[in-house]
């Protein structure tokens, strides 16, 4: 038996273990079941998404995945698969019905033989426990709510690459509120079908409500893209466009449909995050040159080859920074190296304007200990060759910093930013170029004295490069915090310096470049150099910010990084920042704000993930739904995290106060026992109104699905199931 799960395993909560979650409901939907059984059902807080392999549910289950939400996965095309039968959907628990799944996710509107047992079981599930159903790409058809789509019925079917579509009122006012009503469909490439899909109206005398749509081509008229089907006591979220988890539009969409269908009450939460470090505050970064094809005074140029010309934030600089982060009301990490500062002073007769500065705004940042000088404290470094090697031992071992000078350069910039009055947070560290960790080919292992050096000083959040090190994983007492490096260069303070070094790395040898994208894996080649004049804004700008955007869509609360020299001179960091939040904030309602924590938060949040993550692959996290009461139970100190409606309460033994934080029009967030209490126990509001609802004797509408009428399988682009590689990413 093939069976994909995410915590499958059948749970007896016990006294010893486990914490345990009581949340009384008072009716967060019209009405719980379609006929309601008598005792009330059970029904598990579990997605069962049926697969056929295609890209629509493995994307539907990578956004449960990375919420934390518990499902099932099936796969047809697994000869060994289990069969989808009545016992297999629901069974009897302390002589109470269960359903086993709050949710089903198909491939499409039926993806079974003629005559599937299997569909006929699911159907009579749905209809008893009252189990949303999400159609994941289907054909537009009469058996799914829709007209077919051809322009005789003012449909369309073919390539959606750059449309536009728009979320209705009826989606506004329901599972799609957090957006700002624009869903915009990639077009990266004109060379490349990135996405396909059908655009139709409801079929004739079908309770069909569209939740999202966009204009048919070559006509005033509209279709549906993302629709709810009600009938026979059923409901279907019909999705007539296919996607990866990787394109922008699923990821602006993936909250409404897992909302949708869960019906606002599930286990797991997702939110939108964005924090930025700026490394090298008060220190100077050395600048590229573009005769020698490499940055004089650093590790690529042969030593004594070239002149230094170090980039280093003015005055106006800082009174840039402290303005734009006002205005864009977005406050940024510095991570700074007193030493910097102390140096520049020693060779200006004391004076440091720049620290002065920002000293004097110091509040209008948060501040990161990125260690006093700067100095790589890995092995120690030989750099008579390039690329540098680690320096040996006569036994040939490799040469490491030693503990006390790792112990120094953490320690000095906490006292000097202690002097400065710096807002520090004393357990948080990046050290210069992640250094310390180990770095692949020269230095296969962590620093040996690195996690007593972070023990001593009292660092329990070590940043790491995302782009080598992306687990969180400990250093002695310390947990990593993985950060994205956003592909501005540390050494080009000016335009013309980044565009000529994107050329020398990311175009080939017979266009004039090095080659090393030639050389590395998953690392794709410019068709030829960027223009020196218009390839920054044309195609720097646009990459960098949509695939930091990616990031942000895709509940990683991760930080980006910068460095200080790109907030100088040209200033080339704050293109790709504001294009970050430009375009956030045009698709998203003012209810689903950016969060920006730092780096302690994000840890900490990182952390609990992983544990919540694997209670939840080990079948010890569950969660499960009685009529007005929903429990959850989890190991003995892991937290539970949950989305639930707003206006949901936690109890206490002395009161009761708000659960979680609202979010995207629901509450969420992490939630663990009180003192004196062996749970947590949560009540919902009284008066909530469902997206949309089946009502007990509802009359049927539309046409009924026959079993045997099974769904023809819609085209898929080869971009959706092969993403495009960026340059240089």
């Amino acid at each position: 038996m093939k069976r994909t799960t995410r915590g499958q395993r059948a749970l007896r909560a016990t006294a010893l273990g486990v914490g345990v979650l009581l949340l009384a409901l008072a009716s967060p939907y019209t009405t719980a079941f379609a006929d309601e059984p008598s005792p009330a059902a059970r029904v598990d807080l579990r997605v069962l998404v049926v697969s056929d392999g295609g890209p629509a549910t493995a994307a539907i289950a990578a956004e449960l995945d990375g919420a934390g939400t518990p499902y099932t996965v099936v796969d047809l095309n697994s000869a060994g698969r289990p069969v989808i039968d009545a016992a297999f959907l629901a069974d009897t628990v302390d002589g109470r019905p269960r359903a086993k799944f709050q949710a089903v996710v198909l491939p499409n509107d039926n993806p079974f033989a003629v005559g599937s047992a299997e569909m006929a079981a699911l159907v009579a599930y749905e209809k008893t426990y009252a189990i949303p159903q999400v159609d994941a790409y289907t054909y537009a058809r009469p058996q799914a709510g829709l007209q077919v789509p051809v322009p005789a019925n003012g449909g369309y079917s073919g390539s959606l690459d750059g449309v536009r579509a728009e979320v209705t009122a009826a989606g506004s006012d329901g599972p799609f509120g957090y957006l700002r009503g624009t869903v915009p469909f990639e077009d990266n490439s004109p060379t490349v079908a990135e996405s396909y899909g059908y655009l139709a109206r409801p079929a004739a005398g079908a309770d069909f409500t569209t939740y999202v749509d966009a204009q048919v081509p070559g006509s005033t008229g509209r279709g549906s893209l993302i629709g709810e089907y009600r009938h026979d006591n059923r409901r279907e979220l019909v999705v007539t466009f296919v996607y990866s988890q990787y394109q922008q539009q699923f990821r602006l969409l993936a909250r409404g449909i897992v909302d949708w269908m869960t019906q606002g009450v599930r286990l797991g939460a997702a939110r939108n995050y964005f924090a930025v470090h700026v490394d090298d505050v008060f220190a100077a970064d050395d600048r590229w040159d573009s005769t020698l094809n490499c940055t004089p005074g650093d590790v690529d140029c042969p030593p004594g080859q070239g002149a230094t010309d170090p980039i280093r934030m003015s005055v106006d600089d800082v009174r840039d920074a402290v303005a734009w982060s006002r205005q864009r009301n977005f406050t940024m990490d510095l991570a700074y190296n007193g030493g910097g500062s102390d140096e520049y002073r020693d060779e200006h007769n004391g004076t440091d304007d720049t620290a002065d500065a920002f000293i004097a705004k110091r509040a209008d940042f948060r501040w990161l200990n990125h260690t006093y000088e700067h100095t790589y404290l890995g092995c120690e470094q030989n750099v008579t060759v390039i690329p540098w090697t680690c320096a040996t031992n006569p036994d040939g071992s490799i040469r490491y910093v030693g503990q006390a000078e790792i112990s120094r350069q953490i320690s000095l910039n906490q006292q000097w930013g202690e002097r400065a009055d710096l807002p520090l947070t004393s357990s948080e560290l990046v050290t210069g170029e992640h250094s310390g960790l180990k770095l692949s080919p020269q230095q296969p292992d962590d620093n040996p004295h690195l996690a007593p050096a972070l023990a001593a000083n009292g660092i329990a959040w070590l940043g790491s490069d995302m782009s080598r090190d992306p687990g969180q994983r400990p250093i002695g007492p310390a947990l990593t915090v993985a950060r994205y490096p956003i592909n501005i260069f540390y050494n080009a303070g000016h335009v013309s310096e980044q565009v000529d070094e994107y050329n020398w790395l990311y175009t080939s040898r017979a266009q004039g470049g090095s080659g090393i994208c030639e050389d590395q894996p998953n690392t794709t080649c410019l068709d030829e150099p960027l223009d020196i004049a218009t390839g920054f804004d044309d195609y720097i700008v646009p990459l960098e910010t949509r695939i930091a955007l990616s990031h942000v869509l895709a509940n990683d609360p991760r930080p980006h990084f910068i460095h200080q020299s790109n907030l100088a001179e040209d200033r080339i960091g704050y293109p790709v920042l504001d294009g970050v939040l430009d375009t956030y904030e045009s698709l998203y309602a003012t209810n689903t704000p950016l969060v920006n924590l730092r780096m302690k938060d994000i840890g900490e949040e990182l952390r609990k993930r992983a544990a919540w993550n694997t209670a939840v692959e080990n079948g010890s996290a569950s969660g499960y739904r009685i009529g007005a009461a929903v429990t959850v139970t989890a190991p003995t100190g892991t937290e539970i995290t949950a989305t639930m409606p707003a206006g949901s309460l936690q109890n206490h033994p002395a009161g009761a106060t708000d659960f979680g934080q609202p979010y995207a029009g629901t509450v969420s967030g992490w939630a663990a026992p009180a003192a004196g209490q062996s749970g947590v126990a949560l009540t919902l509001p009284t008066a909530l109104t469902p997206h949309a609802t089946p009502a007990e004797g509802r009359p049927a509408h539309g046409v009924e699905r026959a079993s045997g009428q099974n769904a023809p399988r819609p085209p898929v682009p080869a971009a959706v199931l092969r993403p495009t590689r960026a340059v240089g990413h």
